[in-house]
């Protein structure tokens, strides 16, 4: 099972009906066997005018050239506004890398943006994980015959026909097929960068009337900016992705017409998007004011690297030695946790020389994948014995209406998405790592590790508002030995979750295979 796989827009499906229907147009048949030889890109040098160079370029002054400005973004307003204000300040070029895309409101909103950013003559390149991009190549072929704008795929599906095709191939390669980009990243002009745990869709962006998760991203605009251009142009250039050109599919004008008139009425006529600006606009008062209040820091961006036949995971060692950077407190929070013994003995090292650690993960009530509270769920125990102090994730937290829902959407539940901890209130990790098989040894993950005591500082903030009564349990054990979950209104004395399917579901995931998630 593959998290957050499948499309769940069904907040209105008649949109996304006749959307998918659009989109889908010619279906093609695959993969050519005869694919165009492959054409190396590189990120073009940074823009010299704009505002982003402008703030670039005082931060540079002011602070060193190895130096960035950041802000959390932790509210799901902030994550879609900013990523706007980023796309419509392009004066130069947009590269974008992500694991899912969704052709739901905030999917179409970004993706309509980047189109007009690319008619005033910036150059884009996106990178996708083919997972769910199924019946979307005349939109994809179309889009990558557009001017300015480069299409990849990340490990990409050869058979593109019926569902039933792809799972015969899935037999097939399992091994090849199992391994996903889970990377996020935009960039804009080699100067700005988000990256974090937001994928890009209704639920990351707290747009959902079903489910909408709490996210953290990382806005940095300087040094940080060239790193992250490293890291895409070593994926654009890998033989794990593939470009548009290898579609068996033609690009066609008319159908590129009608796709873009769905984009266009989307952008200006959903109710959900209320809060957001339907056109470009000017940045630039904006980004001033941001300005004074960006944290200064070093940054070292970290990766998984696409090498030739095999994904080369670094990224297992690389949290490893975040962690071991705290010598007094060390706070995570992480949306999918699976530990491995080795872990239970890190952390035990650290507590028993006198780290104070804090965790904080998705409750029963809050996961929106069973499976995976499966498998955590033997890990409890162990947790408390060896002194971490543990949180789960409310599925009604009190910053629900305020940091998560985006009005008029209003969630039957939240969940945690977040990836992201913080060592000795001076060094911050956020990313797109999860802690669990998946992440450590099939996927791709990457993340921003910063040295920054101000932005630390932010995020503990945040950590601590989290682990509070008001939006967690706090799980301890009692004098029998049991575990309790405790919130600011009420203990019980068995993991909280919404409803009796959750309960068995959670029963009937236990018996899958725990290296898969």
């Amino acid at each position: 099972m593959q998290r957050d796989s499948l499309p769940r827009v069904l907040h209105a499906p008649w949109i996304l009906l006749s959307f998918l229907i659009v989109l889908a147009g010619c279906s093609s048949a695959g993969l050519k066997e005869d694919r165009p030889e492959r054409m190396v890109s590189h990120a073009l040098e940074p823009a010299k005018s704009g505002v982003l160079a402008d703030m670039a370029a005082e931060i540079a002054r002011e602070h060193g050239q190895d130096r960035s400005g950041f802000k959390i973004l932790d509210s799901s307003y902030d994550g879609l506004l900013w990523r706007l204000a980023m796309i419509d300040s392009a004066t130069t070029s947009l590269d974008i890398q992500t694991y899912l895309w969704y052709p739901d409101f905030s999917g179409r909103l970004i993706l309509e943006r980047a189109i007009l950013a690319s008619q005033r003559g910036v150059k884009v390149r996106l990178i996708v994980d083919d997972l769910i991009l199924h019946g979307h190549d005349q939109l994809i072929a179309n889009l990558h015959a557009a001017p300015n704008i480069d299409f990849g795929l990340f490990n990409p599906w050869e058979n593109r026909g019926t569902m039933a095709n792809r799972a015969g191939e899935m037999l097939a390669q399992m091994e090849r097929l199992n391994t996903r980009m889970h990377d996020k990243l935009m960039i804009v002009d080699g100067h700005a960068v988000v990256v974090g745990g937001r994928n890009i869709g209704d639920h990351y962006f707290g747009l959902s009337d079903t489910y909408n998760f709490h996210d953290t991203d990382l806005l940095g605009v300087g040094h940080i900016a060239q790193q992250a251009n490293g890291m895409f142009d070593m994926f654009w250039n890998s033989e794990w992705v593939v470009t548009a050109d290898a579609l068996t599919t033609e690009p066609d004008r008319d159908i590129a017409r009608e796709q873009r008139k769905v984009l266009q009425d989307s952008a200006a006529n959903a109710p959900v998007l209320a809060a957001f600006p339907r056109s470009p606009k000017d940045w630039t008062e904006d980004w001033r004011a941001l300005a004074p209040e960006l944290r200064i820091g070093r940054s070292k961006l970290v990766y998984d690297e696409a090498a030739a036949e095999q994904i080369t995971q670094t990224m297992k060692n690389g949290m490893f030695n975040f962690f071991n950077l705290a010598q007094e407190e060390l706070l995570i929070q992480n949306a999918y946790v699976i530990p491995q013994e080795e872990a239970l003995t890190f952390i035990q090292s650290k507590t028993d020389a006198g780290v104070r650690v804090r965790l904080m993960t998705n409750s029963l009530a809050s996961h929106d994948v069973p499976a995976v509270n499966s498998h955590y769920e033997p890990w409890r125990d162990d947790f408390v014995r060896v002194g971490v102090d543990l949180w789960e994730f409310r599925a009604h937290p009190e910053i629900q209406k305020s940091i998560i829902d985006v009005a008029p959407a209003k969630a039957e539940f939240s969940g945690l998405h977040s990836k992201c901890a913080v060592a000795d209130r001076r060094y911050v990790f956020i990313g797109s790592m999860n802690l669990d098989p998946r992440s450590r040894n099939i996927n791709t993950e990457m993340g921003a590790m910063i040295d920054s005591p101000a932005l630390a500082e932010d995020l503990v903030k945040i950590l601590e508002r989290n682990m509070s009564g008001a939006n967690g349990w706090h799980v301890q054990m009692n004098s029998e030995g049991d575990l309790t979950w405790q919130n600011d209104t009420e203990t019980l004395d068995r993991q909280p979750a919404r409803d009796t399917t959750q309960r068995v579901m959670n029963v009937l995931m236990k018996l899958g295979p725990r290296d898969q998630y």
